[in-house]
């Protein structure tokens, strides 16, 4: 159990890792959405390549830290059971959780996307737009970046769970387990 508590830590720090990375990006989209308005507006001009950045950047931003947002319960959940619920409940709802929605839906757009982002990376496909950034097949490849940190996260969730529901929660740090009861 101590291995498995050291693999929950270990996802838990590289999703920690890659959300305080990635929110940096917000600081880039601020900026550069700032200065393409200026342009546009007080000088008349821009250029094509400075809005593909910070829309790129924003989707970039938000697929790296998907399993950061998992990590912190910032997705959606319908909290009206899962709140009041037992530490033990809240563990057996997650461990469910993961196998019935979370697995399938990664493993869905792991496989749909697969071949999308290798045509990508084999064309080297850019912006659609004239003027616009090179290397969209990067872009492209955040889709499966998203599919490993929330299938990592989940599995850390599993861990999580499984070290709950055998009595061994304090094995992990305090920021891991779950709040409350």
């Amino acid at each position: 159990m101590i291995a498995l508590a050291g693999l929950v830590r270990l996802i838990c720090t590289i999703n920690k890792i890659l959300g305080h990375i990635f929110s940096w990006f917000t600081l880039g989209i601020v900026l550069i959405c700032f200065t393409v308005v200026v342009m546009r507006y007080a000088f008349s001009t821009g250029f094509v390549w400075m809005q593909d950045l910070y829309v790129w950047l924003n989707a970039m931003m938000f697929t790296g830290i998907a399993g950061y947002t998992l990590m912190r319960n910032g997705h959606v959940r319908v909290d009206i059971f899962y709140r009041p619920a037992s530490t033990r409940r809240k563990a057996m709802v997650d461990l469910l959780g993961f196998f019935v929605f979370l697995l399938p839906f990664v493993t869905v757009i792991w496989l749909y996307s697969w071949s999308f982002v290798m045509r990508s990376w084999t064309f080297a496909e850019s912006s659609s737009n004239a003027g616009g950034l090179q290397g969209l097949y990067v872009l492209k490849s955040f889709i499966l970046v998203f599919c490993v940190v929330v299938g990592l996260q989940g599995l850390a969730m599993v861990g999580r769970s499984i070290l709950v529901l055998t009595g061994n929660e304090h094995l992990l740090p305090e920021d891991l387990r779950y709040e409350g009861n």
